[in-house]
């Protein structure tokens, strides 16, 4: 379910929440595995081991968990981000500067290779965060298209499906068809999903078993990147009017939160931004040492 909490976030990655908790690795076998052979296992009758094969109790397992959180989430996250965005951005800063400590530490090999790999992910992901939002028409075609894109940013730490559906400018409308209920989009939506999740854990697997250390530096990278995203105290710089005629932030700066007030004209709530920094930090420590304990 905290992956799906995280998807519905702009700047927080599902990926990010799948290394956190150790399932990283074993996704990806599992995403990989749905190949066009296991479909005529399918039509041929052997249920038993295509199930087996994709590790179908974990998928079913992960994504009931991560279809629950967005369909019962969707509204609250909305609403926290409306009223209440420091508080959550806060959360969510701790989640990933924690995880940025623990990805660096299974990186066995340190060189100058690896930190030229890992600065690489960070501009690569700050670039990302700073990039003007374009405004692509909600036609099924982009829609399929935007889901094949953003569900490969989803599954890679640091950079958000939702912040690429923002820059796509259809996150108001593929939110807005989870929240009533539009199943014609959704199922446009999810095909592109699909097609671009399969093609692209393949590559990932790969990249992982062959060169490791490299690309666990790179990921490091993209969450370095993204913290710039969701620092929980920001200035709108400019606005722009989204496809459902509502004025949303385009442009906007990093402040402290000493600063917060006095620019925005708004309470910084920073001793509850720093306690929910540090509650995301313990949580994490919490779920890794449980991990521990249960592969022991």
């Amino acid at each position: 379910m905290a992956m799906g909490a995280a998807d519905v976030v702009p700047g927080v990655s599902g990926g990010t929440i799948a290394f956190i908790s150790g399932i990283y690795d074993r996704l990806l076998a599992a995403i990989s595995a749905c190949t066009p052979a296991k479909l005529i296992w399918l039509l041929k009758g052997r249920f038993r081991e295509t199930w087996q094969a994709i590790d179908g109790a974990f998928l079913f397992t992960l994504l009931a968990g991560i279809l629950t959180s967005i369909a019962s989430l969707a509204r609250l996250i909305s609403y926290l981000l409306d009223n209440h965005p420091e508080l959550i951005w806060s959360f969510f800063f701790g989640l990933i500067l924690v995880s940025v400590v623990l990805i660096c530490k299974q990186i066995k090999r340190w060189n100058i290779w690896t930190v030229g790999v890992l600065v690489l992910g960070a501009v690569f992901a700050y670039l990302i965060t700073v990039a003007a939002p374009l405004q692509w028409p909600a036609t099924p075609l982009m829609i399929f298209i935007a889901g094949s894109i953003a569900i490969c940013a989803m599954i890679l730490p640091g950079i958000s499906g939702s912040f690429i559906l923002l820059l796509l400018g259809l996150y108001a409308v593929v939110l807005g068809a989870v929240k009533d209920f539009n199943l014609s989009l959704i199922s446009v939506f999810a095909l592109g999903c699909i097609a671009g999740l399969l093609s692209f854990s393949r590559l990932l697997s790969w990249l992982l078993e062959q060169a490791r250390n490299m690309t666990l530096a790179f990921l490091t990278g993209l969450l370095v990147g993204s913290l710039n995203k969701v620092w929980p105290w920001k200035e709108v710089i400019s606005w722009r009017v989204d496809s459902q005629g509502e004025r949303v932030p385009l442009l906007e700066s990093n402040l402290w939160p000493q600063h917060y007030q006095a620019v925005t004209g708004e309470p910084a709530y920073w001793q509850w931004g720093l306690v929910l920094m540090i509650a995301a930090v313990v949580l994490v420590l919490l779920l890794e040492w449980l991990g521990k304990r249960v592969s022991n």
